[in-house]
């Protein structure tokens, strides 16, 4: 069975502030851009800590308190160390770690440590929230009929707690692939079990005339 992983829900555009990013910058980013929270990275984009709206108050407190006032950076409102994730991990571990640490975003980095993404709670939640009839309808309609222009039973579709069983016999192997691979792609997907066949192998001049896919 194939899950999908941080990688594929992951956001890349990411609103990112630097260590000596000032505390005025650091709102006006927050509420320029509409959201609660961001990555710290150093000249290396290497993770330093994240940022909340709850460190910025913190922040603003104790920064009133003190006479005189001193500058505030991103450094001195961050949270550190981050609680980071590679693309590689999968969505599910995602979410548990996310719950278990509460925390509503994790910075994604690279095997250097360097950000290339970060996956929000509502990214996590955008796979698991859609009804499994939901997702059979559109793995049924989008894919088996409108991309694959196969008839609606040429491919069974069973769907159990976001994962997608697909059974059935299609003609080329390659179509295989494709069904597979979009219905991966769907959101609410969580992982796909392969049951399907295949008349004719167009990926291999040798093989066989028909193969049984697996999972």
């Amino acid at each position: 069975m194939n899950v999908r992983i941080v990688g594929e829900v992951m956001t890349t555009d990411v609103v990112q502030a630097r260590s000596t990013t000032p505390f005025k910058e650091v709102v006006r980013l927050l509420d320029h851009h509409r959201i609660s929270g961001m990555p710290v990275v150093d000249a290396d984009d290497k993770v330093l800590g994240v940022l909340s709206g709850s460190d910025l108050i913190r922040a603003q407190a104790q920064r009133e308190a003190r006479t005189p006032p001193r500058a505030v950076t991103a450094r001195d409102v961050m949270t550190s160390p981050a609680i980071t994730v590679h693309p590689e991990q999968t969505v599910p571990d995602a979410a548990r770690l996310m719950e278990r640490r509460g925390i509503e975003r994790l910075p994604v980095v690279d095997e250097a440590d360097r950000l290339i993404g970060i996956a929000t709670r509502r990214d996590l939640l955008r796979v698991f929230l859609r009804s499994d009839e939901d997702i059979r309808r559109q793995v049924t309609e989008d894919i088996v009929i409108a991309a694959m222009r196969l008839p609606a039973d040429a491919v069974h579709v069973v769907v159990r707690d976001g994962v997608v069983t697909l059974e059935g016999q299609v003609e080329l192997r390659s179509h295989v692939a494709e069904i597979l691979y979009s219905a991966w792609r769907l959101d609410g997907v969580i992982g796909v079990v392969n049951s399907l066949s295949f008349r004719t192998d167009d990926c291999s001049a040798t093989a066989p005339a028909q193969r049984t896919g697996g999972s």
